[in-house]
């Protein structure tokens, strides 16, 4: 096993796990529509989320990573059968190539070995499932069972529960959405007719993860390859083909910090591509820093998302986005788009420079706002609290100056 102690190295390994992740260059993916497809594919999951604060995290991320971006291609994606959602560590759309890997835990929900509604009304089910059939797609908002909603998903109505039931055993897909609403259908008339629907062995399974998770993490720790998967024998299986290919040298072994990391054979002596000199502002759910202890081990960044946190406990803020620097984690911004007015609300922002120099770090931080506050359907900047307070007049000279300060 190789030690990494040299910073030198260690900065090596952020690199590499943010070029595998397409944050070190302008357009790793490509542009637009493609570069939407060939991201999600590559990235293996992009995750759903219902805050809309800001722009909702499944086109944040895609954002961060393709230039020309539009929340509308994902419906576009999803239409024409080249990405499907289910669910990850969380709720996702996924590349359809990798359909087949979903099966072991539809089958699992269907079988009763896991349950997502411990109480199912197959009744229910069985009513909805031949109204779609006769039908077409049902909208979960269509169905009225004569309850009302309460509070929690846990309340929903019958009807909501049997669709979201048939949905995550495998009986129904999502075919389109209406805003954010969900549009079920069966799902032999959402597949494509060329999907591969063959129920992975274990070991497929667990050479699906380690490849993905490879490609898309440049490094991975055993913990990291499992990340939510409460299958023993898949986590099991994981490990022994880890073991495996690092005896057959095709991976090799660093501790850094109390942590072992497995990476392809070589991947510290190849050419990286130089981290850009620009600040992205990422989504909490973003794919690189939704594993916290991998993201504290290889950036020491401590990052917690605190809008499930009580206010009076809050440390940064109810919607922080991590701020990325070159290969830093740099600070992060609690903001919220008001997008009647066209205002981005900067609540606070929080810079916590560590190497870098704060004037470059403000000065990319400007650049990247104008972008990013489009892309939030906002025209304007308001900015309230700067930490650390020497950075607030010089930040707001420099927004003042790009004329993206709207108000103090």
């Amino acid at each position: 096993m190789t030690e990494l102690t040299d910073s030198r190295h260690h900065g090596r390994l952020r690199r590499i796990a943010l070029a595998a992740q397409g944050l070190t260059q302008a357009q790793p993916f490509g542009r637009g529509l493609a570069g939407t497809r060939d991201a999600i594919k590559h990235l293996g999951y992009v995750q759903i989320d219902t805050i809309s604060v800001v722009e909702r995290a499944h086109h944040h991320v895609l954002y961060s990573r393709v230039p020309g971006f539009k929340p509308a291609m994902l419906n576009q994606l999803l239409a024409a059968g080249e990405i499907f959602e289910y669910w990850s560590h969380a709720a996702a759309f996924l590349p359809m190539a990798d359909f087949r890997f979903s099966l072991p835990y539809k089958h699992a929900i269907k079988s009763g070995q896991v349950h997502w509604f411990r109480n199912r009304d197959e009744k229910l089910m069985g009513e909805l499932m031949a109204r779609i059939r006769s039908d077409g797609p049902l909208r979960s908002r269509d169905v009225d069972s004569g309850a009302s909603k309460r509070a929690g998903w846990w309340d929903w109505k019958p009807a909501k529960k049997a669709l979201e039931q048939l949905y995550m055993q495998g009986d129904l897909m999502v075919s389109d959405r209406e805003g954010f609403q969900k549009v079920y259908d069966l799902a032999e008339r959402v597949l494509p007719a060329d999907v591969n629907t063959q129920m992975p062995t274990l070991e497929e399974f667990a050479n699906h993860i380690v490849d993905q998770q490879l490609r898309c993490h440049g490094l991975v720790s055993l913990k990291g390859l499992t990340y939510l998967r409460r299958n023993a024998a898949l986590r099991g299986a994981v490990k022994v083909l880890i073991e495996e290919r690092v005896v057959h040298g095709h991976l090799q072994q660093v501790d850094t910090r109390g942590e072992v990391y497995f990476l392809p054979a070589g991947a510290l002596e190849r050419r990286l591509p130089r981290a850009a000199d620009r600040l992205l502002i990422l989504s909490p759910f973003d794919n690189s820093v939704i594993q916290r202890d991998r993201l504290k081990t290889l950036f020491d960044y401590d990052y917690q998302i605190e809008c499930y946190v009580p206010a009076g406990k809050r440390q940064f803020g109810y919607f922080c986005l991590p701020l990325l620097y070159r290969d830093e984690f740099i600070g992060r911004m609690d903001c919220k788009a008001h997008r009647k007015t066209g205002e981005l609300e900067i609540k606070s922002l929080h810079i916590e420079s560590g190497e870098a120099d704060e004037s470059s770090v403000i000065a990319s931080f400007v650049e990247a706002l104008p972008s990013f506050c489009q892309f939030q359907q906002c025209s304007t900047v308001s900015l309230t609290r700067t930490c650390p307070d020497h950075l607030a007049s010089p930040l707001r000279d420099a927004m003042e100056q790009a004329g993206c300060l709207g108000r103090p």
